[in-house]
């Protein structure tokens, strides 16, 4: 019985989706890896590169990575020549982040990992069954954030 209930937890919804990240990740860093950049660095310059330029802070929470992490992703950017970091003008304690003209160039060579991800893992999937997949992915996602913020107001 207790076997049972361990194969179930490794075949459960969350299991795979855990898998399915791990892959998803491996394919993007072997796709990165020939310009030197990790995945982290590639949502860096995506976000500069298709929104302008973005106070640090921000992307600490729209990568929902920690700050000292963030920090040194920046740095090694910075140091390649493909981001700048600079005071706010507001804040001088706030840095905000610009793609180089060299990063800019970088952009343009790079291929999409995202949408080489995307077409390897669900070309030819039904669309109605990646709705039920997103779907139950997205509450899901939704109710374990609400059970973190209950835990946080305890």
């Amino acid at each position: 019985m207790a076997d049972r209930q361990k194969n179930l937890k490794h075949d459960s919804v969350g299991a795979w989706a855990k898998r399915l990240y791990f892959a998803s990740r491996a394919v993007m860093d072997s796709v990165l890896r020939p310009y030197d950049l990790g995945s982290t660095q590639w949502y860096v310059l995506y976000q500069l590169a298709n929104e302008g330029p973005t106070m640090q802070r921000d992307l600490v929470r729209m990568l929902q990575i920690e700050r000292a992490t963030l920090s040194g992703v920046v740095a090694t950017l910075v140091r390649k020549g493909l981001v700048d970091q600079a005071p706010d003008s507001d804040d001088q304690r706030q840095r905000m982040l610009r793609i180089t003209r060299a990063g800019r160039k970088l952009w343009k060579e790079l291929p999409d990992p995202i949408e080489l991800i995307l077409t390897a893992a669900f070309d030819g999937a039904d669309p109605a069954e990646l709705a039920i997949a997103r779907r139950v992915l997205q509450v899901a996602t939704q109710r374990l954030n609400q059970h973190i913020l209950k835990g946080d107001q305890a």
